[in-house]
């Protein structure tokens, strides 16, 4: 398959704004909106609509008006046999009834006699129905119902797929973010011990301090690379995937450059971009979860075809009645004692098939109402479980920000202390590596902080309108 990949450094394409002089940073809010307008997987879930509409259009078909003609001539051997014509408009309304005008005109040597009519023809005008099976409810009634509920379907379904590829696209961002976080620690680490090794090989080489304290400065510059290198690895793959979520439109996918960043300050973007912000847990309303909407319009459809199931059982009786005349022009010549009409019954002796297929309804309709039983509560328990997270990586966060404050209040002294040769290197790089792996699990704080916050976004199952 043919790929094109556009380089994201265009600036009027992504409106993307200059952190650094050679640093371009992408937008956590009009990341999404991309994702939202012009991933696949967003565009698919439109087409979810689409076709429940044109659903919904099919099964009105079955009310729409129909015409129908049927012509039938025979000759033989010099002899008219018959020729036969009769054209039928019938007009389909809701409760089984169906409207029908009707001109026939028969003519021929060997013609039924039942089949003889006037020369002009014979018009015909009246009405047939089922007063038993098929009344209050049929089959092209009830596909029009259940079209109209998996409409409604459709809708709450697309902002399920929405969310979902969003929730993976934040997450996707998310992890970007810290992997740029890690490698920006490390390569000012790796800065700070460059500097150090430096000052330590001048001041071996003046005689103010061992040589061999330039080995373990160079071993720390070396380990700092190492990492640094390793967080590189990991920020390119993060890039990678956060590129499996950028499209232009014309489905053409894009891929990051290497002077993209993302958004550092996402504390109060994140609320704001999911629509999260403001919305306490004794605010939110399980009933109007579009996935519990998205079930309740599963057993409404299924409710629909129980009741057919059920009109089954009764005896199908249908009726016609039609007022007969040669001059349809003239209303008065419709009389009731010319007509034609008639009754037919049928009912099977023991209903097996129809009893059958009441019971399976029946029992779908009962499993999707255990299904959604289910949903809500576990729906309601994972919300629930999601705030209570919430308010935890809150007082965690003001922790790890904590500990890593005292370990740069550490390392600063341990530096001081050096300066005035009360300390050495093996204890500077000691407090160092320590301060690092701080400033790293905080890293790790923030994005379990922001994916948990995506959860809730996820769970909530909102498709944000300002995207």
């Amino acid at each position: 398959m043919r790929k094109y990949f556009i380089y994201i450094f265009i600036l009027t394409v992504f409106g993307l704004n200059a952190q650094e002089p050679d640093a371009l940073v992408l937008n956590f809010k009009e990341y999404l909106g991309y994702v939202k307008k012009y991933h696949p997987i967003a565009k698919q879930a439109e087409l979810n609509i689409d076709m429940g509409q044109a659903n919904l259009m099919r099964s009105r078909g079955g009310f729409d008006p129909k015409i129908e003609v049927d012509y039938d001539r025979k000759e033989f051997k010099g002899s008219e046999y018959y020729d036969r014509l009769n054209a039928t408009f019938k007009i389909p309304t809701w409760f089984g009834v169906e409207l029908k005008g009707n001109f026939e005109q028969n003519d021929g040597d060997f013609l039924n006699p039942a089949e003889s009519v006037p020369t002009d023809g014979l018009y015909s005008a009246g009405v047939s129905m089922s007063v038993g099976q098929g009344f209050w409810i049929n089959e092209r009634m009830a596909t029009l119902k259940q079209a109209k509920f998996f409409r409604e379907q459709t809708k709450v379904d697309r902002d399920l797929q929405v969310n979902q590829i969003l929730f993976e696209a934040a997450l996707a961002y998310f992890d970007w973010l810290q992997a740029y976080q890690d490698s920006q620690i490390f390569n000012n680490f790796l800065t700070n011990a460059q500097v150090r090794f430096e000052g330590v090989k001048t001041s071996a080489l003046a005689g103010e301090v061992a040589a061999i304290d330039t080995v373990e400065a160079k071993i720390a510059v070396q380990d700092r690379a190492l990492n640094l290198e390793q967080a590189k690895v990991k920020l390119m793959n993060k890039s990678l995937e956060l590129s499996n979520f950028l499209w232009l439109n014309d489905n053409v996918p894009v891929e990051l450059q290497p002077n993209v960043v993302p958004e550092i300050n996402l504390e109060g973007e994140v609320d704001t971009t999911l629509e999260i912000m403001g919305k306490p847990l004794d605010s939110f309303t399980i009933e109007n979860h579009p996935k519990l909407k998205s079930l309740g319009y599963k057993i409404d459809g299924l409710a629909v075809d129980k009741r057919l199931k059920a009109n089954k059982l009764l005896p199908k009786i249908d009726l016609e009645y039609n007022f007969l005349t040669e001059a349809p022009e003239f209303i008065n010549s419709f009389e009731t004692q010319e007509y034609k009409g008639g009754l037919a019954f049928r009912l099977p002796l023991f209903l097996r098939k129809e009893r059958g297929d009441l019971k399976l309804a029946k029992i779908k309709l009962q499993d999707a109402e255990y299904e959604l039983d289910n949903a809500e509560i576990q729906l309601r328990n994972k919300i629930v479980a999601i705030y209570r997270e919430l308010e935890s990586f809150e007082t965690q966060n003001i922790l790890i920000d904590e500990i890593v404050e005292n370990y740069t209040t550490l390392v600063s002294a341990e530096e001081r202390k050096f300066s005035f040769g009360e300390s050495s290197l093996f204890l500077i790089n000691s407090r160092e590596s320590k301060l690092i792996d701080a400033e790293l699990k905080k890293n790790q704080v923030q994005n379990k902080f922001f994916t948990t916050k995506a959860k809730l976004f996820n769970s909530l199952a909102v498709n944000p309108e300002n995207l």
